[in-house]
């Protein structure tokens, strides 16, 4: 696949910044497994040599002396329905692996490596070519919680990225405070006005931004508009705590926010939260009372800037609780 396929907008359900883990590889002589899911995107100093040879962003194996291939394991973050994978070879040029395959298993609680099984492959063995990112789109529509990167006969891989919906487990939720935007629980974001800066898939992210560059960002406006953005919560619920999270933005928070919440199956409309000042660099929550069953919410900004994350903890309905159970048990 050439270009840049829509699935990469998607979260990366294998990143460490979400929680994944490569926590098995058969080995690592020369760099280190752990760099496969790193988020930034790889890098390259010439002449930067430790005492395995030149220092390289990413995993790389040893020249193999003997038949076989090396393998890396990789616990989601984000366990989910897998849509597409790239597998990066950026920088490595004369030891790149020519070919390579990435295999997925579901597996329930917290297994050790060498106890899962059910591999089923994702990504078929394919040719790779080296210092370069190659697209991969994914069919399979499974809930999957790890992957299994092989490459043959052995090489260098800069970046695995495992881009998909997460899919959350019924038995981990609790109904009564539930995150109704938040992407591991199935939130996506559906439209945006501008994400000159940032992507506004950072605002329902896992964990709070440690930087700037981890939260969602506009260019400046020069009009009398303002910039928004709309998700889809995670399934119908009532929302009872909103968070809005300008942590890192000092001389770039928006003035004022809003958020009006839509139940998509009336066509119904309403507040969740006025217009409401906001300051920089600040973690708001606000208490949110008799507000409406709500499966859509629109954040709005005034006029411009950036924000961390949006939290709405609310509870689910019945039939949100119905949406998450069938969403999960459809997938196994």
């Amino acid at each position: 696949m050439t270009g840049t396929p829509d699935w990469t907008r998607l979260p990366d359900l294998a990143c460490r910044s979400v929680g994944g883990s490569v926590v098995w590889a058969n080995d690592e002589s020369f760099a280190e497994r752990e760099n496969l899911i790193l988020k930034p995107e790889p890098r390259y100093a010439t002449y930067t040599f430790g005492h395995k040879g030149q220092v390289y962003d990413g995993w790389e194996t040893r020249r193999r002396r003997e038949p076989g291939e090396d393998r890396a394991i990789v616990r989601l973050g984000l366990p989910g329905v897998i849509r597409g994978v790239v597998v990066d070879t950026a920088f490595f040029k004369g030891n790149y692996p020519p070919f390579a395959s990435v295999e997925a298993t579901s597996a329930r609680g917290y297994p050790a490596p060498g106890e899962l099984t059910g591999w089923e492959a994702v990504v078929p063995k394919s040719p790779l070519g080296g210092d370069r990112k190659h697209y991969f789109e994914v069919t399979a529509r499974r809930r999957y919680t790890h992957v299994r990167l092989t490459v043959y006969p052995d090489g260098g891989v800069a970046r695995l990225r495992v881009f998909g919906s997460p899919v959350v487990d019924p038995e981990l939720v609790v109904p009564e405070a539930f995150d109704l935007a938040a992407a591991e629980n199935g939130a996506s974001v559906t439209g945006c006005s501008n994400m000159f800066y940032g992507d506004p898939g950072n605002l329902i992210a896992p964990d709070r931004a440690t930087v700037m560059g981890e939260g969602w960002e506009t260019a400046r406006r020069r009009d009398d508009g303002n910039d928004w953005v709309e998700v889809e919560l995670a399934a119908p619920g009532v929302i009872r705590l909103a968070e809005l999270d300008t942590s890192h933005f000092k001389g770039n928070a928006p003035g004022w926010a809003s958020v009006r919440g839509r139940d998509a199956r009336t066509g119904a409309e309403f507040d969740v939260l006025p217009r409401t000042r906001l300051q920089p660099d600040t973690r708001h929550r606000f208490r949110v009372d008799g507000v409406p069953e709500a499966t859509h919410v629109r954040l709005d900004i005034y006029p411009d800037g950036g924000m961390a994350r949006l939290r709405l903890i609310g509870g689910l309905t019945a039939e949100g609780l119905d949406v998450i159970t069938r969403r999960y048990r459809e997938l196994l």
